[in-house]
């Protein structure tokens, strides 16, 4: 009898273990705290000799400002443009008013005309659903200014509703400064850094780095994939859709695949938006 309740208990205390929604595992492995792997690091870079310090003080001075500045043009262009860009139109190309606005022309030209224009807004609202029990929405607002710069920010909003694990939600916010790299007429590509925010039983703050690019085929269907990777506590999580998109105007309608990789848990979501440019 007593092998039977033991063995009763050991069987509820695991499912207890395991009844979680995949939200709520998200948020546990992303509450996870890193500061003892700080700590860790911290003392051991604290204990190194005067003799070593010197060395590297001097390692620092010398050949370490070779390597510095052999990093820093690289990296400048790789991130911004190089010398052998610079007479490309590229370089000096225009942002439209919309993709597709009088030919075959996506977000850049290289001539000022009627097209053209000196900033864009474009809001848009991105419904996904992995499931009848977790869906969705991207709320986004994409601000393009000065030809290259653009200021993005995002509101993801997750629900789920498990018939043995309740309902459960999820809010992510994100914000990234981008720089669109790429700037040709049916081709364009961006990097940006940033911040997000997770809410509810998260509560935390995590760095954001993303990329993104879209090609436009002709008038009027284009490809756009994005890609986000934000590093918070001692974990991370990635968004990343890969969109087809049909320009009407103003509009786009758009469909595709995202992925979303929250903590330990994945989402393999269809998407389906529309957006406004203005």
């Amino acid at each position: 009898m007593l092998q039977k309740l033991l063995l009763l208990l050991f069987f509820l205390i695991s499912f207890a273990s395991l009844s979680q929604s995949k939200i709520q595992k998200s948020e546990e492995s992303l509450k996870k705290d890193s500061s003892s792997s700080y700590t860790t690091a911290q003392s051991s870079c604290s204990n190194s000799d005067d003799d070593e310090s010197f060395g590297r003080v001097l390692f620092a001075e010398t050949i370490g400002r070779v390597f510095i500045s052999i990093f820093a043009h690289t990296a400048y262009g790789i991130l911004v443009e190089t010398p052998f860009e610079k007479n490309n139109p590229s370089s000096s190309a225009i942002l439209t008013k919309q993709p597709y606005f009088k030919s075959n022309i996506g977000n850049y030209n290289y001539e000022w005309n009627n097209s053209s224009a000196v900033g864009r807004t474009t809001i848009s609202s991105r419904y996904v659903f992995e499931n009848s029990t977790l869906n969705g929405n991207h709320l986004n607002a994409d601000l393009r200014f000065y030809n290259k710069l653009a200021l993005e920010l995002n509101y993801l909003q997750l629900w789920e509703n498990h018939p043995n694990f309740g309902h459960h939600t999820l809010a992510i916010y994100t914000a990234l400064a981008k720089y669109h790299r790429v700037r040709t007429k049916q081709f364009d590509a961006w990097w940006g850094i940033g911040t997000s925010y997770v809410d509810g039983n998260v509560d935390s703050l995590g760095f954001t780095i993303g990329l993104g690019a879209e090609i436009f085929f002709g008038k009027p269907i284009s490809l756009e994939c994005n890609f986000n990777h934000t590093l918070l506590n001692d974990n991370s999580f990635n968004k990343f859709n890969a969109l087809i998109n049909y320009h009407i105007n103003q509009y786009k309608l758009n469909t595709g695949y995202e992925s979303l990789k929250i903590g330990n848990q994945k989402f393999s979501t269809v998407s389906l938006g529309i957006s406004l440019s203005f």
